[in-house]
């Protein structure tokens, strides 16, 4: 849906209950326009504390998660969706810097004019979402990483992948040490997709994917982020423009003094069933559901139980 450029602050307060420590937003679908004029996708559902949600990918957009029960969250918090810049329906950028993308979610919170946020990620939106926390740990209650890396490209995970592609091809492997773990990826990805089971990393079940493609294709779309990020490391020829995003925040957890959940799939062989395992926040609770990458939408009763459970226990921002 093309949704017009809106300078002006776009969230307007309803009436404030006396001990509220949030304003209440109105739902609305909507936009805003970044300190550096890009356009930014927005669309605000529910009822309760704000959440923003960081889309993964890196490229991804927020409709899939919504239309896949993501919605369902709207019960115990109001659900704050936006395409990422380069994403979805959100316009190009000059500038994809790992620092401009956490200032378009500070940009963001300012102009919903809440104080603080629950930020909920999903996939590479965890590097996104983590270093939003640690530049602004006082404007969050807490951070919900679900099935997300804190490490793009890190050397367990795709050995992980080459590993498990190779199984799934009824091939027997050995990795030397001297390999280049991105072009055996390569390799696997594209034998995986000629016998048309590329789907395996993130799901067992092709109608999931079936139903995210039949999402994506429902409106004209951008993935400019993800073309920016991604190919320079699969083209070891060009030059890295944003290496920010290949670094390992893994090792920076141990010092966010915040709350987190973690939500992990023991079948998510997108990030890597281990990648969790790294995690050293000092207030974190993991959540473990059987399923894979696509815990939203497979597991959604179990996912929803999770994310509403932390959000009640926390009472940040409960009037």
């Amino acid at each position: 849906m093309k949704l017009p450029v809106i300078i002006a602050i776009l969230f307007f307060m309803a009436a404030c209950q006396p001990n509220s420590t949030y304003t209440q937003l109105n739902n609305a679908d909507t936009a805003i326009l970044t300190s550096d004029s890009v356009q930014l996708v927005v669309k605000v559902a529910g009822q309760g504390v704000p959440c923003i949600f960081v889309h993964g990918g890196p490229g991804g957009g927020f409709l899939s998660f919504e239309k896949m029960g993501g919605n369902n969250l709207e019960q115990c918090m109001t659900m704050v969706y936006y395409d990422q810049r380069g994403s979805g329906s959100s316009q190009n950028a000059a500038d994809y810097s790992l620092d401009r993308m956490v200032e378009d979610i500070e940009e963001l919170r300012q102009a919903m004019k809440s104080e603080k946020v629950y930020l909920l990620s999903h996939s590479f939106g965890g590097i996104i979402a983590f270093n939003y926390a640690k530049k602004y740990p006082s404007h969050v209650y807490g951070l919900i990483l679900a099935n997300a890396t804190l490490h793009f490209f890190n050397t367990a995970s795709i050995k992980e992948q080459v590993e498990y592609g190779y199984r799934l091809l009824g091939r027997d492997t050995v990795i030397q040490e001297t390999d280049s773990l991105l072009q055996l990826m390569t390799v696997v990805r594209k034998e995986m997709s000629k016998q048309r089971i590329g789907y395996k990393f993130l799901t067992d079940d092709i109608q999931t994917i079936v139903r995210l493609d039949s999402l994506d294709e429902m409106y004209p779309r951008t993935n400019d982020f993800g073309m920016a990020i991604v190919a320079p490391l699969l083209d070891t020829s060009g030059k890295v423009r944003y290496p920010e995003y290949s670094l390992d925040y893994t090792v920076q957890t141990s010092r966010l003094q915040l709350p987190v959940l973690t939500i992990t799939g023991n079948n998510d062989h997108a990030i890597g069933i281990h990648h969790y395992e790294k995690f050293r926040f000092p207030q974190q609770e993991v959540v473990k559901i059987n399923g894979g990458h696509l815990l939203y939408y497979e597991q959604n009763a179990a996912f929803v139980k999770a994310v509403c459970a932390f959000i009640k226990a926390k009472g940040a921002g409960q009037k």
